[in-house]
């Protein structure tokens, strides 16, 4: 009979949220960086401010979760 430890897998719980977590920080930044060269401001924000040593570093932020998260759960 499985419990609901095996269920819901808990051993790979944390890398999945790592590596979704780096993910998102990845396609986010990336994509906020797209518009930027774009010329295009986000929709709805009066006052939006492009900051491009916040966009570098939180993308490498997230290539590190990332990494970390798919090194950690795929083997």
């Amino acid at each position: 009979m499985p419990t609901v430890g095996d269920l819901l897998d808990f051993e790979n719980l944390l890398p999945e949220l790592i590596l979704g977590l780096g993910l998102a920080l990845l396609i986010g930044n990336g994509l906020a960086w797209r518009k930027h060269r774009q010329g295009k401001t986000p929709g709805g924000v009066e006052e939006a401010q492009y900051r491009p040593g916040r966009v570098v570093f939180l993308s490498l932020v997230g290539l590190v979760l990332t990494v970390w998260g798919a090194v950690t759960l795929f083997t």
